[in-house]
């Protein structure tokens, strides 16, 4: 029955609150995300101490988070986490520390470039494993992305930050074979997944990472796992449920104009002027494929890629 009633139609002004309230959500989980580089600049703690006290909040809100979502349920959910759902955590949890080493590193603008460009290389990966043809529009966006970070790449190389964008690039391409384990196994929980994700990430970082934090960097580091992580994944996961896929892809890219901007108006970070050219090579070759994307799903009727991206980030 329920299925039956969320498929009938919806009159304009409860499909245009939906869709606001959709929105709203995944512009939101943008905004969080996007104060990871403030965070972790504002944080004397080092990169290990940062991910071992980020994932042990993260994983204490996300376990809450299931235990209110399943109630009685929540248990099996945990329990029933298999090899795909250890895959994605593994990707992802390969992600985040390299994620948090780039930051570390480099500038919070390069470290972002890198991350917007892994659904690109996600699409090469899926070509290569899944054998999902890449549209000639994507093969455009994907030779646009690789130019974007040459010219990025030709001002961390004279800078000396090469370091952190290989971890920035180790990021994105371990986080585009957690979107290519996703599309494959598509009946996954996302969120049991980004728990175990964090879980084993704590584990890891903890015999390198620091106990003794002071209570102001104890209190970003909280912020850091809870409402950057947890809640911005929360957000993210309810709102992409209301409004079309590519839609909030769309939305998403507001993370990557954002961060440097944070860090930009506190640090005064300069990501230099190659940076910002070839960041926003990348970013033009996200927003004009998105925007096609949206307009060939409009135009077919295609909202029905939702449904496997419902059940997947459940």
């Amino acid at each position: 029955m329920a299925q039956i009633v969320d498929a009938l139609p919806l009159a304009p002004a409860e499909a245009a609150a939906r869709y606001r309230r959709g929105a709203l959500l995944v512009a939101g989980a943008a905004v969080a995300w996007s104060t990871s580089g403030l965070i972790t600049r504002a944080t004397g703690t080092d990169a290990w101490t940062t991910l071992f006290w980020r994932s042990l909040f993260a994983t204490l809100f996300l376990i809450g988070y299931i235990a209110l979502r399943d109630r009685r349920g929540a248990i099996a959910v945990l329990r029933g986490l298999g090899l795909p759902e250890l895959g994605i955590a593994l990707s992802f949890g390969t992600s985040m520390m390299c994620f948090i080493i780039g930051l570390k590193q480099t500038s919070v603008a390069n470290v972002l470039i890198f991350q917007a460009a892994s659904p690109f290389v996600a699409a090469v990966l899926a070509w290569l494993w899944l054998g999902e043809r890449v549209s000639p529009k994507g093969t455009l966006a994907i030779l646009a992305t690789v130019i974007g970070i040459a010219v990025m790449e030709s001002d961390s190389l004279a800078k000396g930050r090469i370091w952190g964008d290989l971890f920035s690039a180790i990021m994105g391409l371990s986080f585009a074979v957690m979107i290519v384990l996703a599309r494959r196994y598509r009946d996954v929980s996302m969120t049991s997944a980004m728990c175990l994700a964090t879980v084993l990430t704590g584990f890891v970082t903890l015999p390198f990472a620091q106990l003794a934090v002071p209570p102001g960097d104890l209190v970003l580091l909280a912020l850091f796992g809870v409402g950057q992580m947890g809640f911005g994944l929360v957000m993210f996961t309810a709102g992409v449920r209301l409004i079309p896929a590519a839609d909030a892809g769309l939305i998403t890219v507001l993370e990557v104009i954002l961060a440097p901007i944070w860090v930009w108006l506190a640090f005064g970070e300069d990501p230099g002027t190659r940076a910002i050219l070839g960041g926003a090579i990348v970013l033009g070759a996200i927003i004009v494929h998105t925007l096609l994307e949206r307009h060939t799903s409009g135009a077919t009727g295609a909202g029905g890629g939702q449904g496997w991206r419902r059940k997947r980030l459940r």
